[in-house]
């Protein structure tokens, strides 16, 4: 298994192709690709229709996936705010690669078998594919997608971003073999000789304590071990120095421990959802996420260093997890919302990734939501950076 990956900021779409599957071939080394990943940023809007040739009368067998952004991320580096182009190639012997393409219409019903979604995908369950996902926000509900493939596929991974770059329905676009679509979803399933790891690192920190919910209807908390959500957070807010009051008020977010059975908790063990009301009467809370009796919630807060820090915990916690493993290249769908406008500077992510795993081959995109696993489950995220990294299941002989 071999990647390589190259980025350009050359304004002209062709050049930049060129230039980038250029580096790309070279970092090849010799194998011809079996699956390339095009990311085009929307400085190159009026061309999207000459994408998926330009990559392929460079790679004329392999598999194209890619789509639009708002910046790329490419050979390591993060390109936001001029024209980008980044590609990445993979050689993958011993691997299967399914590429799939489907509009919302096409989605089956919640109600439908396994079944209809292997036949969307083209993959059997049992035969534990790795899925990537690039959905289209504006015209397919990605919620009910991650919803469906985690009931088809309960085994795999199924890690991706939804396009972007647009900010009306028609202005994204989805590249494949197939050409360019302004709609649906495109992705590719890998199985075989491939495994694919992710890291998800939703960019916070917890306050206060983690506590059991003893009330709630739907997505509103109504009781916190006995006492009022409200209450529990103005008793935080108050004991709380300056600093942290300004994070409570500004970026307000609520943990929700994903295994019933944890007793001790760590970085990424929580789903990350908005706190997005509150009933003064009450004192109860609405959260972005439904909540059950039982569960376990803490407050987090989200800032620069919480993201930053809760990144590094959850690539150290992989690197713990997986001390033998041996990536060959990586995938990163990261917020919109991150990057240089969070970090006040480019390649935060890129460059932490590579301190701690290694050196290798990194491509992506600035999403406008995050596909990632917490806690055995899928779900879409955002100001996430959701990282996929490929390696052999068997290490070829020398």
């Amino acid at each position: 298994m071999r990647w390589s990956s190259a980025v350009s900021d050359i304004s002209s779409l062709t050049r930049a192709v060129d230039d980038t599957a250029e580096q790309v071939e070279i970092g090849l080394d010799g194998p011809s690709a079996d699956v390339v990943f095009a990311f085009i940023s929307s400085h190159h809007a009026p061309s999207y229709y000459s994408v998926v040739e330009l990559v392929r009368s460079r790679f004329p067998g392999a598999v194209v996936i890619g789509c639009s952004a708002g910046g790329v991320i490419g050979a390591g580096h993060e390109v936001e705010k001029t024209p980008g182009v980044a590609l990445t190639a993979a050689s993958l012997p011993g691997v299967m690669i399914t590429p799939f393409e489907f509009e919302s219409e096409e989605l089956p019903s919640p109600d439908a078998p396994p079944s209809a979604w292997e036949a969307l995908i083209g993959v059997l369950a049992s035969d534990n594919p790795a899925i990537m996902l690039l959905p289209d926000p504006f015209t397919l509900p990605s919620d009910a997608l991650v919803e469906g493939l985690d009931y088809a596929y309960p085994n795999s991974v199924k890690i991706g971003g939804l396009a972007s770059g647009g900010t009306v329905t028609g202005a994204n676009a989805l590249f494949s073999n197939k050409g360019t679509r302004r709609s649906g979803a495109v992705g590719v399933a890998l199985s075989g000789n491939v495994v694919v790891d992710s890291v998800v690192a939703q960019g916070c920190r917890p306050i206060g304590k983690a506590m059991v919910v003893t009330g709630s209807n739907d997505n509103v908390i109504t009781e916190l071990a006995g006492e009022k959500p409200l209450d529990v957070l103005r008793d935080l807010f108050e004991d709380g120095d300056e600093g942290e009051k300004r994070l409570i008020r500004r970026s307000l977010q609520i943990g929700v421990l994903m295994d019933p059975f944890q007793d001790e908790y760590e970085a990424g063990d929580f789903l990350i959802r908005n706190v997005i009301g509150a009933d003064g009467d009450n004192g109860a809370l609405a959260v972005g996420e439904r909540i059950r009796e039982g569960q376990v919630v803490q407050f987090h807060v989200r800032d620069a260093t919480s993201a930053s820090d809760d990144l590094g915990a959850n690539l150290m916690r992989y690197l713990s997890d997986h001390p033998d493993s041996a990536p060959s290249g990586a995938l990163l769908f990261t917020c919109l919302g991150r990057g240089e406008r969070l970090f006040g500077r480019v390649d935060h992510d890129t460059d932490l990734f590579q301190q701690v795993i290694g050196s290798m081959p990194v491509t992506g995109f600035f999403c406008n939501g995050e596909i990632g696993p917490v806690g055995g489950s899928t779900f879409l995220h955002g100001y996430t950076s959701s990282f996929a990294l490929f390696r052999p299941k068997e290490i070829a002989a020398v």
